[in-house]
């Protein structure tokens, strides 16, 4: 049994601090807002963030950090990465060397252009950090209904150890070493859900869920090999995977802020409504800004980006992509991505 300490109460930190209990670990959440910790003591549930769901009886929730943090073997980040250097700002005083530290939070800081594991290396001087990713919401992990994610690290024996915390017959862990590749996936796919929530929004159907999602994967690529990522890792859980299911679930939030966008919503109003963050609106102004300093071609990020935060209209987002010139579909993409030989990227891959 470890000592595990889950810092954030939202929907995706609830769910994980259900696995780690089920687990059978000592578990406690910091949450940020006292009813919500009250809840979680009294009741065994998160109503703001997920209604009729019953948690593990043994989670403790706090909103002191140092109890949270104090002692912990392993310590699991669960903050939108705009919350994230003041989390963990606080957390710094009190943990310790040795203590496994995981995120779970998938963005990209705007301006910085930094994943989530160089944010917390600037500012606890630490790059012993592992990041679990994957396609996987909160509601069906907390019903124990199949998932499967990764765990990414530079260093393989902290994202094995973090595996070991995690894997159980419902909730499979599979580990990767390519934490650009991952953290980028992650994190890139929720711009490409808001679109295609913007889709549905104006009524478009299948064929155009499909074309965004496949191109969007390629821009996905495209950045992140760039910036050092392992292609083939955009093929696997952290990347296609995550993408399926963000793109496809109205348990997304963003897929649900694009769809209202879709039907006339502004932004603001959206993120208004909803009252949680959606991290594809942060991340896509990121993308949008390292795209232009990388020279990469986005167009699918740039028209999302110019809806966000120019006020461009929807239907003028989408025409502009179909009216783009004429393109060959792999260009850019995969090529040069072949092992030598030209055997199929997927065959070293396990079951």
């Amino acid at each position: 049994m470890k000592k595990t300490a889950v810092i954030g109460a939202g929907s995706w930190g609830t769910a994980l601090a259900g696995v780690l209990a089920d687990n059978g670990h000592d578990v406690t959440i910091w949450a940020r807002k006292t009813e919500i910790a009250e809840e979680i003591n009294t009741h065994a549930t998160n109503s703001k963030y997920l209604p009729d769901i019953s948690l593990p009886e043994t989670i403790k929730a706090v909103t002191d950090m140092r109890r949270a943090v104090e002692h912990a073997d392993a310590v699991i980040l669960v903050v939108p990465t705009k919350a994230m250097r003041a989390v963990l700002q606080d957390i710094r005083p009190h943990l310790q060397e040795e203590t496994l530290l995981v995120h779970a939070s998938k963005g990209i800081e705007p301006e910085t252009h930094l994943r989530v594991s160089e944010i917390i290396a600037e500012e606890l001087d630490r790059t012993d950090v592992v990041c679990l990713s994957g396609p996987s919401h909160a509601e069906e992990v907390c019903r124990r209904q199949p998932t499967t994610v990764t765990c990414s690290s530079i260093h393989m024996e902290l994202a094995e150890e973090a595996q070991d915390l995690f894997m159980n017959q419902f909730f499979r862990v599979y580990t990767n070493p390519d934490l650009i590749g991952v953290e980028i996936g992650g994190s890139l796919k929720n711009i490409i859900a808001i679109g295609s929530g913007m889709t549905s929004g104006l009524g478009f159907g299948d064929n155009a869920r499909a074309a965004l999602m496949t191109r969007g994967l390629a821009e996905i690529s495209r950045l992140g090999v760039k910036l050092g990522g392992n292609p083939l890792t955009f093929s696997g859980l952290s990347g296609l995977g995550d993408l399926i299911v963000t793109c496809t679930s109205h348990h997304s939030r963003n897929w649900r802020a694009g769809n209202m966008i879709g039907k006339g919503k502004t932004a603001d109003e959206v993120e208004s409504e909803m009252g949680m963050v959606v991290e594809g609106m942060r991340t896509a102004k990121a993308a949008y800004q390292l795209s232009n300093k990388l020279d990469i071609d986005m167009p699918i990020t740039s028209e999302l980006y110019a809806v966000l935060f120019e006020e461009k209209d929807v239907k003028e987002a989408v025409e502009a992509l179909m009216g783009r010139v004429k393109k060959k579909e792999v260009e850019g993409i995969m090529s040069g991505t072949l092992p030598e030989g030209g055997k199929d990227p997927l065959d070293h891959l396990e079951p």
